[in-house]
């Protein structure tokens, strides 16, 4: 609609009313461009594998890599395999164990960012040092550590008169010494994780609880522990994670002997049968269960966090 008005004289502009702009419901394809450079590599090198390996758990591969279809087969002899059992129930144990050092990364967290600490970066640096060193080489040393004739660990019990344990070839001793290494490899980074969720929780709240007379201990689990709950549950998500995944420390610590077969993991029972017995159909339907487990306690701690999970 257009108009003209004049007063006192003076002439006003025309007034247009402006059009009505239209918001566009789809951008066309530019968004897809933008994401091939994620999609492309997502879809080679992990749904692409992915979907193959599940397709080959339904078959079984001859000497010479020929494939026949054999339907479920693989996986009804793994779910009656006394050794996917084994597997399963020590994957279990060292993912237990392991969880362990959430609260003791927390504790060792809020101890490190105490105010007025001093040389708080080089704890920090101490205690990273293990992220960056090869698993491998992590678990070589402490082979040597656990060594039940010449390891340092029992030199030190044999001072105070205690004789110590074969660690790495006692049934059911070594599965819990190799967590325990698992437990110091991964302490670092869980600390560093905690430190940053530690130092966005307000020095306010602190100063508050402190006129109000709360002690720090009351202080440590009305304030930090509730307001550190997303950081517990994203390093609790990893950690699960990990350990249903662990196989070097396994591999190198208790290599391929009768102990090591005793104490295999899930990873280690797909490697087994995969590279040494060249069962690699069967191996398959062991890495699609290890997956399908590992989506589901995923999806359970997911749905858990809710009720305990503080994100204001």
């Amino acid at each position: 609609m257009t108009t003209t008005t004049a007063s006192r004289g003076r002439v006003v502009a025309p007034v247009t009313a402006r059009p009505v702009r239209r918001t566009r419901k789809y951008d066309g394809v530019w968004p897809w461009i933008f994401l091939v450079p994620i999609l492309v590599p997502l879809a080679i090198f992990f749904i692409w594998p992915l979907l193959r390996t599940f397709y080959y758990s339904f078959t079984t591969w001859g000497f010479f890599g020929d494939v026949s279809w054999t339907g479920v087969d693989n996986y009804v002899r793994l779910f009656s395999d006394p050794d996917f059992a084994l597997a399963l129930g020590n994957t279990a144990i060292y993912t237990a164990i392991v969880m362990l050092n959430v609260p003791i990364a927390v504790y060792l967290a809020a101890l490190i960012n105490r105010p007025g600490l001093r040389f708080k970066g080089l704890y920090r640096t101490l205690y990273f040092l293990p992220v960056v060193t090869m698993p491998v080489a992590v678990a070589i040393v402490w082979r040597m550590l656990y060594s039940g004739d010449f390891g340092l660990i029992n030199a030190f019990l044999g001072l105070f008169g205690i004789p110590g344990p074969y660690w790495l070839s006692t049934p059911g001793l070594s599965l819990v010494a190799v967590a325990i290494v698992g437990i110091w490899l991964s302490l670092g980074f869980n600390i560093i994780v905690f430190s940053a969720g530690l130092s966005s929780i307000p020095p306010d709240l602190y100063e508050a609880a402190s006129i109000d007379g709360a002690s720090p201990g009351r202080q440590f689990r009305n304030i930090t522990l509730p307001l550190l709950t997303p950081t517990i549950f994203f390093i609790s998500v990893l950690t699960l994670i990990g350990g249903f995944q662990v196989f070097d420390l396994i591999f190198v610590m208790l290599g391929t002997g009768p102990n090591a077969a005793r104490s295999q993991t899930l990873v280690y029972f797909f490697y087994n049968e995969g590279f040494l017995q060249n069962d690699k159909g069967y191996a398959t339907a062991i890495g699609v269960v290890i997956i399908v487990m590992i989506a589901v306690l995923t999806a359970i701690q997911f749905r858990l966090q809710k009720k305990w999970v503080h994100y204001e």
